[in-house]
């Protein structure tokens, strides 16, 4: 029975990356712009997290400095979603799933500035390797440098924002984090509509109607691809390894980009120097926690005199 539950957690968890990378491609199917997407999938995850945490009985209660913390990381979270469906629509969905590869190696240089310790040499050698298949991609799809620019720092938001989650973890709850991130997020959306509706498209008034399936897709958006993987990641990390869910979360962008071909065709068939680059950076990726879990154990073991 264990190992029958144990196997079917980490189906569950790779239903939930391929959820995950399905989302650039919701991004281009939505007709709104980017900002107007964002708005709508926050408001609706608000929603969805609120109806959790009524249906589990768990309290929003956290002092304001605390609040005023997390939402502070909402606004992150916001700029993160509002570069990730703006770079599907400046290039490819592909082209965005390439850029967010490297949240990763984002992250290993990030954390230890933000926790103050040192950067370790295998973090550096993987993000070179990681800056080489940039470049081959860079030279071969010149076409998609901007949208695959500003995948970059859509992942360098989600790294930034990842750690400083992890602090904030420490004193709340996973539902009290996410129902206030999720509300900042939408709240700085919709602030920012006036100022950003006329850079993110061509049209200067903000789009506020949903056109066919829109209403469809946001939905499929704000509870499937956001409030669901996140209530159940949460039971998942209780019985699962952290390094084997942070290792399959890696997945995501190759997850992405099958389904983009699948489901978009030709529009999103690119050069074989294109997933050339993309295999040097998800080659770093999926070695990068390989080595931090081996660099952890070695640390651990006890010291032995002969």
């Amino acid at each position: 029975m264990l190992i029958r539950r144990t196997v079917k957690d980490y189906l569950i968890l790779h239903f939930i990356v391929l959820i995950w990378g399905f989302t650039a491609i919701l991004g281009l199917l939505i007709s709104l712009p980017s900002l107007e997407l964002v708005f709508y999938r926050t408001l609706i995850a608000s929603i969805g997290v609120a109806g959790l945490i009524y249906f589990k009985k768990e309290s929003l209660v956290v002092p304001l400095s605390q609040i005023i913390k997390i939402m502070g990381v909402g606004i992150l979270i916001s700029l993160h979603w509002i570069t990730f469906f703006w770079s599907a629509r400046l290039a490819t969905a592909s082209v965005c799933l390439a850029g967010m590869a490297t949240t990763s190696l984002w992250t290993a240089f990030i954390e230890p500035i933000v926790n103050r310790t040192k950067v370790k040499w295998y973090e550096v050698v993987l993000g070179v390797i990681v800056i080489s298949g940039l470049l081959v991609i860079f030279q071969f799809e010149s076409g998609y440098w901007l949208g695959l620019s500003v995948a970059l720092i859509s992942a360098f938001l989600a790294a930034l924002f990842s750690v400083l989650n992890g602090r904030l973890s420490r004193r709340h709850t996973p539902y009290q984090i996410t129902f206030y991130e999720m509300l900042a997020a939408c709240l700085f959306a919709l602030v920012m509509l006036p100022f950003f509706s006329e850079l993110m498209t061509d049209q200067k008034a903000i789009q506020w109607a949903w056109t066919g399936w829109d209403w469809l897709w946001l939905l499929i958006l704000g509870v499937i691809c956001t409030v669901y993987p996140f209530s159940v990641t949460v039971e998942l990390m209780k019985r699962l390894p952290v390094f084997s869910i942070n290792l399959t979360m890696n997945l995501e962008p190759v997850y992405g980009i099958v389904l983009a071909v699948l489901i978009l065709g030709e529009s999103e068939k690119m050069t074989p120097q294109f997933y050339l680059g993309t295999l040097i950076i998800l080659i770093s990726v999926l070695i990068y926690p390989v080595l931090n879990y081996w660099n952890k154990r070695r640390k651990k073991a006890p010291l032995t005199v002969s």
